[in-house]
């Protein structure tokens, strides 16, 4: 049976409000921010902190701060704490705490590579949610950004996650093959939830069918 499912998304998709749907409808446990906050409560720092880096390369600014700071005696203290914030300690933090929320099990997880780090886990199911760019300009604007901030965001955020995926965990953005379903998020929210759980529910009734045939 599935216990975790997993949304990875092109920004302005309407991931972050999908994702709430289904965990609602389930009565699941959400992990967006959550995880965020989670990373920022074991490094003990600001969920800020760790949201400015999370799914995205270490800046060259950050890059060369490090590389200044790791030659200066009198800033070791300081370059602990930049450390465990780069992008490779984030990537490892990510794997780690999806690892031990899927193991709690009934969960939906958005992002954070989560589809690649449970790839191997027959109770995961795995979706991908992407639009055409007018739908995401629209999404994104809906949020209250200006046109200006949302096409910023709609030209780096996937640049940077796609970027992200490639160097840490050698695959290019999105893979397709990692998916059990993949949805145009035009056709609304609420058309995208109800696909997905069917989805669910069909995948669920095949493996019931196929053990029942074993037994």
């Amino acid at each position: 049976m599935i216990k975790v499912i997993t949304i990875e998304r092109e920004y302005g998709s309407g991931a972050a409000n999908i994702a709430s749907a289904i965990a609602d409808r389930l009565g699941w446990k959400l992990w967006d921010r959550e995880i965020t906050a989670e990373i920022a409560r074991r490094l003990k720092c600001k969920d800020e902190m760790v949201a400015e880096r999370e799914e995205r390369l270490d800046s060259m600014f950050y890059r060369l701060i490090k590389a200044f700071m790791r030659g200066s005696f009198e800033a070791r203290i300081d370059t602990a704490g930049l450390e465990v914030l780069d992008a490779e300690h984030l990537a490892f933090l990510f794997e780690k705490v999806v690892n031990e929320i899927a193991e709690h099990g009934n969960c939906v997880i958005v992002g954070r590579g989560a589809n690649w780090f449970l790839r191997h886990r027959d109770d995961a199911f795995h979706a991908f949610l992407y639009a055409p760019y007018e739908e995401k300009m629209r999404r994104t604007l809906a949020q209250g950004e200006t046109e200006r901030e949302a096409t910023h965001l709609l030209e780096s955020v996937d640049r940077e996650r796609a970027a992200f995926i490639r160097k840490y965990y050698g695959k290019e953005w999105p893979d397709r093959s990692l998916y059990n379903l993949m949805i145009n998020t035009k056709v609304g929210d609420e058309a995208v939830v109800t696909t997905l759980l069917s989805a669910v529910d069909v995948l669920n009734a095949r493996r019931q069918a196929t053990s029942q045939s074993f037994a």
